[in-house]
């Protein structure tokens, strides 16, 4: 039987049994609980703005948009965004799906969250932004049915989430501060890591191997 939550259905296909299965697996509850929430939320804003992503390919990327931040997801000195969205590209191909649905995830989960692009592309990279934006801090969850996102939230609880949350960006950042430059994840580290001090554009402008 089809597992519905909130008026949305989770895929149950075998790829998307095995993605969960590996991410539940892998990562903590509150990560997994948050993936989870973000496409269910995200299909529900899709369903607001009138896009129709294609549900399979939402889940996927729902599932791996975080797990750049845990080991062994993270095993490159590149964005935690770019982690996952490799790990999810290598297990769309190794499940038979075309290469232009694993560019479509790739793509979603690399620019999930970066601001104001993803708005503008298809609906898959379009939905997953605005799964992310409304469970992390919330944009677009006034318009959203009030007893649906408490029906998601009772199959998968926030708990701590708003002191967890940057936890999880902490560890998964610290050691390798260099690959936040120019993204929403220096501020993890400017707020927890003592001495930390982003760089800006005019310093790196300033500092080139230029005369003038």
């Amino acid at each position: 039987m089809a597992e519905v939550i909130a008026g949305v259905t989770v895929p149950g296909t075998a790829a998307a049994v095995e993605a969960t299965r590996l991410v539940q697996a892998s990562t903590s509850p509150l990560l997994f609980h948050h993936s989870r929430r973000v496409f269910l939320l995200g299909t529900l804003q899709a369903r607001e703005l009138g896009l129709t992503p294609d549900p399979e390919l939402l889940y996927l990327a729902s599932l791996f948009h975080d797990v750049g931040l845990l080991k062994p997801f993270s095993d490159a000195e590149q964005r935690f965004e770019l982690d996952g969205a490799d790990h999810a590209r290598a297990f769309l191909l190794d499940h038979g799906f075309p290469a232009d649905s694993a560019e479509v995830v790739w793509t979603a989960i690399a620019l999930h969250s970066t601001p104001g692009i993803p708005g503008r592309m298809g609906p898959e990279i379009a939905a997953l932004n605005q799964g992310v934006l409304t469970d992390a801090v919330g944009v677009g969850l006034d318009r959203l049915d009030r007893a649906r996102v408490e029906e998601i939230t009772d199959v998968h609880p926030r708990g701590d989430f708003k002191t967890g949350f940057p936890q999880v960006f902490l560890e998964g950042l610290r050691d390798r501060p260099d690959t936040t430059y120019g993204t929403v994840n220096q501020d993890v580290l400017e707020e927890f890591v003592p001495g930390f001090r982003r760089t800006s554009m005019i310093e790196r402008i300033m500092g080139a191997a230029w005369p003038t």
